[in-house]
């Protein structure tokens, strides 16, 4: 590992699994990595490790450590599992998506790690983290919440510790203009400032826009409730019944397969849709389609929708709460439907099968949009927040 170069920032981000799937470990891993890129001293802390390897690229040049090893825990029946829970630690609210994870021994360990830092800066990556930053967190060190899900998302019980302790923190960092302006309303006094997501932009967006004529639509993500599945596919089936030679292909693994596939039989799509699991090319998947769909419940900042608008696809998405119409402008690079309208979403695929011109036109705007996500747009802004965090940090007296 080679020495950070003079004048580097020391930063360490924390996450809960660092060794998992989904698209906050992706993104913070990848921003870790541009800042190692850049000559910063870089950690990461996964709180809970239970796989042997990371499943995303991680830079020599960052340091991972894991506070609660468990790959080698032993399975527990359901009431040992509810028993064991009741003995959380005291500062991740039940509320919290991640709250299971937290008994007494893995929030100590955050704890621990948290307040024995000393300097630079400090990145927690979800409330339960970000709680325990706002509560435990040394005044020493510069604390950055990032929020990677939109407000109304979280319970009730979650939002009061928000409001109650985030005004401890440096500043928190959100996704989207719409989640700003709502954090900014609970937590008035604490500075919130707006980044979102860099995405590594496809071959389209530099100028060469693969073939859009393949009759092929693309969606990805978990199978999980939140990603509306169960609401594409029988949309999807509306499109098959007028133009049956199309196909769905939905990439992603999750808890929802065995009911999804259940649902394509009862609509009789199992020729149609397939499910076809993870895949490590979905950009060549992205590449060979002809537009993209998020039928999402509920965003954040959509990064795979953005990977598709580089790769100029035009979109298809549910209006839903926040994410696609804070990057998507309808009808210039993609179309919105009102949430969980499923003959909406299906009249606007229609649509863009019947018309290859505008799935032409869409593209090419998408491919434009895409640009103001790429890397080198976005990695300055945290380089230079930390910058200004840390020079503030300086002429403030502790």
């Amino acid at each position: 590992m080679t020495a950070p170069r003079p004048g580097a920032m020391r930063i360490r981000y924390l996450l809960l699994h660092a060794y998992g799937m989904g698209g906050t470990i992706r993104t913070v891993i990848n921003q870790a990595n541009a800042m190692a890129a850049a000559g910063h001293d870089v950690e990461i802390a996964s709180v809970v490790r239970r796989r042997e390897r990371p499943q995303f690229p991680i830079d020599g040049r960052v340091r991972l450590l894991t506070l609660s090893d468990q790959r080698r825990a032993r399975p527990v029946d359901s009431t040992a599992r509810r028993a064991w829970r009741r003995i959380r630690g005291k500062i991740v609210p039940a509320g919290e998506f991640a709250a299971s994870y937290f008994t007494e021994r893995v929030e100590r360990s955050v704890i621990d790690y948290v307040s024995a830092l000393e300097g630079g800066v400090l990145v927690t990556t979800r409330p339960a983290l970000n709680l325990v930053s706002a509560r435990r967190g040394p005044a020493g060190v510069v604390r950055v919440a990032q929020e990677h899900m939109n407000l109304a998302t979280h319970p009730e019980a979650v939002r009061a510790q928000i409001a109650r302790h985030y005004g401890a923190l440096d500043t928190v960092a959100v996704l989207t203009g719409t989640d700003r302006r709502e954090y900014q309303a609970l937590l008035p006094g604490t500075p919130v400032v707006r980044i979102p997501n860099a995405v590594v932009a496809g071959p389209a967006a530099a100028g060469e826009p693969p073939g859009r004529e393949g009759g092929v639509v693309v969606a990805a993500g978990r199978l999980v409730g939140q990603k509306g599945f169960d609401l594409l596919i029988p949309a999807f089936g509306k499109v098959a019944e007028r133009h049956p030679d199309w196909r769905l292909r939905i990439y992603g693994t999750g808890p929802r397969r065995q009911a999804l596939r259940a649902l394509l039989a009862e609509h009789g799509l199992a020729d149609v849709v397939g499910l076809m699991g993870r895949t490590e090319r979905l950009d060549e998947e992205m590449a060979k389609a002809s537009f993209y769909v998020l039928s999402s419940r509920f965003e954040g900042l959509p990064m795979v929708m953005i990977e598709a608008m580089s790769q100029a696809l035009p979109v298809v998405a549910f209006d839903c709460p926040t994410g696609p119409a804070d990057v998507l402008t309808p009808e210039v690079d993609g179309l919105l439907v009102p949430p969980g309208d499923v003959d909406a979403l299906a009249a606007a695929m229609i649509r863009l099968v019947e018309d290859p011109g505008l799935r032409r036109r869409l593209g090419a705007a998408a491919a434009v949009t895409a640009r103001e996500y790429a890397p080198g747009v976005i990695m300055p802004l945290w380089e230079n927040l930390f910058s200004e965090l840390l020079e503030r940090r300086r002429e403030k007296p502790l």
